[in-house]
C-alpha cells in the first residue's frame, strides 16, 4: 500500500491533523488525541501503529508481521511492520476501527463536534 494512500485514507476521518513527532514518525490525531501513526524511513513505510481493543490485539498479533505497539499502552496498539499482513480493506478498517476507539473515549461535546 502507498504512503500517499494511507495518509490520505486518514485524513479523510473527520476532523483529523496529521503532526510530525519523534523523527520521522506522521501521528495522526482527533481532537489531539492519536490514532494512527506512520513510521518512515525517508519516503517509505517502516511500519505502522494503531489501536484496538484488548480482543483484537490478541487475534492481530497472531499474525507475522504484527506486534504489540512500542512505548504504547500494552495490548491496546499494534504494530504492523508488514503492509502485506493485512488485506488493503481489512488494514484501512483497522485504521477506521482505531479512529473510532479514540473518539469514544472523548467528551460527549468534542463528539458532537466532530460529525
Amino acid at each position: 500500500m502507498r504512503l500517499d494512500r494511507l495518509k490520505a485514507f486518514a485524513l479523510s476521518l473527520p476532523q483529523t491533523t496529521v503532526v510530525k513527532q519523534w523523527g520521522e514518525i506522521l501521528v495522526h490525531k482527533v481532537a489531539g488525541k492519536m490514532f494512527f501513526l506512520i513510521a518512515l524511513d525517508a519516503d517509505v513505510i517502516d511500519g505502522i501503529i494503531f489501536k484496538c481493543t484488548p480482543d483484537e490485539f490478541d487475534e492481530l498479533t497472531e499474525i507475522d508481521g504484527i506486534a504489540q505497539a512500542p512505548y504504547c499502552a500494552k495490548r491496546h496498539w499494534v504494530r504492523v511492520a508488514d503492509l502485506d499482513a493485512l488485506p488493503e480493506k481489512e488494514l484501512l478498517a483497522r485504521i477506521r476501527r482505531s479512529y473510532d476507539l479514540v473518539v469514544a473515549k472523548l467528551p460527549k461535546k468534542v463528539q458532537a463536534n466532530l460529525k
